[in-house]
């Protein structure tokens, strides 16, 4: 199993226990809620009871009234006055009582609407102003009403009750969470991604920068033994290997420049397109197997202009014909297609090699990905941070299916 592989196992690990993390908050935040609604609900019955106690006429001040109308019948001025008098104790004692047990029902957060047999609507802790405003009651009410509840029925009236705000913070709690949760995990993961990313940068620039370092001493040690063996007087057939020589020597030379210009900012220089991937051709069609047919467009059939480090770029254009060359085990074809596309040019590279299987398109650029027995899979790493990175332009793959073959895309911005 790949890293890359390992590394998607993980994150769906990852995303399904966040997933079920996220349903437990749920469930349990409506669990809450529903456990505070039936909190509310006996509260609020209890308050009903209460409110319907205090506001019935007891029995004792019945029988004041009665002796209060007889006093008045009978113009018993000095019994009027005595009766009148306990009769407005007794209030101010009902209007005591209703008052504590308001403040009471303030204090518990029970949110109602009170509907007296006369029509009149009261609120409780709606707020000050809303208390008493009459259009925003008779709008709450409605609004309950719509919901196919029914008020609780008491002997002065009807009463309304409503959930509290704290059932709806309960309720929006887990979507808050999420929030909350997913824009940390975001802004660390942008974090986390910028600075891995310049971490592999240094590393990339660092290694390649130490690898031309270290070719160099060999290279200059090669050129020397060349120069000596054409002082030595050597015959024909030495002097042609002696060229060859030479010719890998200078080869040696352009990849130690190749790596040597690494992590440094590369020298733009315009160039033909066309006539640049003939060269790349010419190269690596020596160096390919007899059977592999090479399918290029000719240096004069277009004149499309882009910039380019000429020793990077045709880094990754060997990159990916020697990689084609793999994938053909020897015979096939490779052919290439230049052409226009907006503002960029569009070099479509193809061969009739293994495939590469959907799955694997985006991790094909990524260090480490190789499906070769040997090598370390930098190569198409690489390509892609020259590409992209030196030259502002993509790589990618346009299409691909095993056993048919695979068109890797550059493009280039246009002069």
């Amino acid at each position: 199993m790949d890293i890359y592989k390992k590394r998607s196992y993980w994150n769906m690990a990852l995303a399904f226990f966040g997933l079920l993390i996220l349903i437990i908050t749920m469930v349990y935040s409506n669990f809450l809620a529903q456990q505070l609604k039936e909190r509310e609900k006996k509260d609020a019955i209890i308050y009903l009871q209460a409110f319907d106690e205090i506001t019935k006429v007891p029995d004792d001040m019945n029988k004041l009234y009665k002796e209060l109308n007889l006093a008045s019948a009978e113009n018993d001025s000095i019994s009027y006055a005595r009766i009148s008098q306990a009769i407005k104790q007794k209030e101010g004692e009902l209007n005591n009582e209703l008052g504590v047990h308001q403040e009471i029902v303030a204090s518990t957060n029970l949110q109602l609407i009170i509907e007296y047999s006369n029509g009149d609507l009261e609120g409780n802790n709606w707020g000050d102003d809303k208390d008493i405003d009459s259009e925003f009651l008779n709008f709450k009410r409605a609004s309950f009403l719509s919901g196919n509840k029914a008020p609780l029925e008491v002997s002065g009236g009807k009463v309304y009750h409503f959930d509290s705000k704290l059932v709806s913070y309960i309720n929006y709690f887990p979507f808050i969470q999420l929030l909350l949760v997913g824009s940390f995990i975001l802004l660390g993961y942008f974090f986390l991604t910028g600075s891995k990313r310049s971490e592999q940068n240094r590393v990339w620039a660092g290694m390649a920068k130490e690898t031309a370092h270290q070719l160099g001493t060999p290279i200059s040690a090669i050129i020397g033994w060349i120069e000596h063996l054409k002082l030595t007087d050597p015959s024909e057939e030495q002097l042609e290997i002696v060229e060859e020589l030479r010719s890998d020597v200078n080869r040696l030379e352009l990849v130690a420049d190749r790596f040597s210009k690494i992590g440094a900012e590369p020298v733009l220089t315009q160039i033909n397109i066309f006539k640049e991937m003939d060269e790349c051709r010419q190269y690596m069609e020596k160096r390919a197997p007899r059977k592999v047919f090479f399918s290029y467009p000719e240096p004069t059939d277009g004149d499309l202009l882009v910039k380019i480090n000429k020793h990077l770029f045709d880094w990754v254009i060997e990159n990916l014909i020697r990689n084609s060359l793999d994938a053909m085990d020897g015979k096939g074809e490779l052919s290439a297609k230049i052409y226009e596309d907006g503002d960029y040019i569009n070099i479509d590279m193809t061969d009739t090699g293994k495939g590469i299987p959907s799955s694997k398109h985006s991790t094909v650029f990524q260090p480490g990905f190789t499906t070769k027995q040997r090598g370390w899979g930098l190569g198409l790493s690489l390509a892609k941070r020259i590409i992209e990175n030196y030259h502002s332009g993509k790589i990618f793959v346009k299409a691909s299916k095993p056993g048919v073959g695979t068109t890797f895309t550059v493009r280039l911005p246009k002069v």
